[in-house]
């Protein structure tokens, strides 16, 4: 199954759509990577879904993508006598360590990170942001601040600090059970949530071992100042919109989105664009026009990917929601525009050996006007690389190892095809030209350019390119 566009679309599992016809119908919509959202989901939900996605993967032939998002910390207030209280601007109110029922003007706070790390002056945010309090006064069992936002405080609201490095681990117990069930089942990217530090990101690679690929969630405001370390030892990005703009003011959050876009794909790692996207097709059949611009500016930012989350798992129309993402991202990539828009943002290849074969793919498909670019890969690192040059011409990647094929499923551009490694340089050149011929990508007659490592089946050693012609036999490729 060939899409008909290079921008990729994740969609969230959930009630709506946790059952094997929906979510074959939402494959046959557009998804092309599946999110289970394990703070909703639990080991047996995700072993479930993960038959499923595999069984639907078998039977179209295409390797689909399976991302799971950790929940991470969640800091949350206590519980009320009266299960709410009325804050007033200008009030004072007292967060305690001491475990006790909040009342008027007192909440028990049971984080004692939290007491170690705030100052005076620091932001403090209740109820995802809707109520804003400044601290004026800060010891190891009592903060005090100052009220800045009237309302209503219920019970176990959470509680956010942008302002203030929590020194918390990314991971809690129960998302390190859920990393290891995930794991033991074979999923292929793991969401970070809470990543304040590069550490943080350090910190789950040594659980991983190499079994699944690192999407750190850009969520907090600490993680911009480490942004380029983040990036550096991730495997991909995702800007989680939503909490930054609890975290931030809403008006910084489209500037970062772009900001960090653009880090990610300089690095050259895939990044992933999500949160309430098209929000209002929770309940309604079609989106708004704000919401189909808001998809069209990241597919214009040039991100591998777009997300929905509430849309497809709880919402009315999780189908729908999928088909209108698919239909706004064909389009914008059909616009005159567009590829004006990705080439003013072409990026300098780094002084790697695969990122000037990359780049001269590129180079040398636009002047030739070939039909495709085809990458060998083993660890998926050439595909990625070229994809990076963002070519106007598609991309094949071919490789022999599941693992990496659904990996790739997430990645601008990529049409990935499961193979097994060529004989020989002229067994390579023909299967080429066969896949590229049966998926769809080349006619006979027409050329592709070839990229691969030799000795074949060496990862990280890309080192050829090869111009082919397309040819009229095209016997079943193996």
């Amino acid at each position: 199954m060939r899409r008909n566009r290079r921008v990729k679309i994740v969609a969230t599992l959930g009630p709506a759509s946790n059952n094997e016809k929906t979510i074959r119908a939402l494959f046959e919509a557009g998804a092309d990577v599946f999110r289970i959202n394990m703070s909703h989901a639990t080991p047996e939900a995700l072993r479930q879904a993960h038959a499923t996605i595999r069984k639907i993967e078998t039977d179209f032939s295409r390797p689909i993508g399976i991302l799971i998002d950790l929940q991470g910390p969640k800091l949350r207030i206590g519980k009320f006598e009266s299960g709410a209280i009325r804050i007033t601007e200008g009030d004072i109110l007292s967060f305690v360590r001491r475990e006790s029922v909040g009342g008027l003007g007192r909440v028990h706070l049971p984080h004692p990170e939290i007491f170690q790390a705030v100052q005076p002056g620091h932001a403090l945010l209740l109820d995802d942001g809707k109520l804003r309090l400044r601290i004026v006064e800060a010891s190891d069992v009592r903060i005090d601040a100052e009220v800045l936002t009237s309302g209503t405080l219920a019970s176990r609201k959470g509680i956010s600090l942008p302002d203030t490095v929590i020194p918390l681990a990314a991971m809690t117990d129960k998302d390190r059970a859920d990393l290891e069930d995930a794991l033991n089942v074979g999923v292929d990217w793991v969401g970070l949530s809470f990543v304040q530090r590069a550490k943080d990101i350090a910190e789950a690679r040594k659980l991983i071992r190499g079994r699944a690929a690192i999407m750190a969630k850009i969520e907090k405001p600490s993680a911009l100042t480490e942004l380029k370390e983040i990036i550096e030892l991730a495997d991909g990005i995702m800007v989680a919109r939503g909490d930054l703009g609890v975290e931030m003011p809403v008006e910084k959050v489209p500037g970062l989105q772009k900001q960090i876009t653009r880090a990610a794909r300089n690095a050259g790692k895939p990044v992933v664009v999500a949160t309430q996207m098209l929000e209002s097709m929770i309940l309604s059949p079609a989106p708004t026009r704000a919401e189909v611009s808001d998809v069209a500016t990241a597919v214009f930012d040039g991100a591998d990917a777009v997300m929905l989350s509430a849309e497809s798992a709880v919402g009315k129309y999780p189908v729908e929601a999928v088909a209108t993402m698919d239909r706004v991202a064909i389009e914008v990539e059909r616009d005159p525009l567009y590829e004006r828009i990705i080439h003013a943002q072409r990026i300098d290849p780094e002084a790697t050996g695969a990122d000037a074969i990359s780049a001269a793919a590129r180079t040398v498909t636009e002047t030739l006007n070939l039909a495709a670019i085809i990458c060998y890969t083993a660890s998926g690192a050439t595909s990625i690389r070229a994809a990076r040059e963002r070519p106007p011409q598609p991309i094949i990647a071919l490789t022999p190892i599941p693992g990496t094929g659904r990996k790739l499923a997430i990645v601008w551009g990529l049409h990935c095809v499961l193979t097994s490694d060529p004989k020989d340089l002229d067994d390579m050149v023909a299967k080429a030209c066969r896949i590229a011929y049966q998926e769809g990508f080349a006619l006979p007659g027409q050329r592709v350019i070839i990229s691969a490592g030799v000795p074949l089946g060496t990862p990280g050693a890309t080192n050829m390119l090869r111009i082919a012609f397309v040819g009229e036999e095209t016997p079943d490729a193996q």
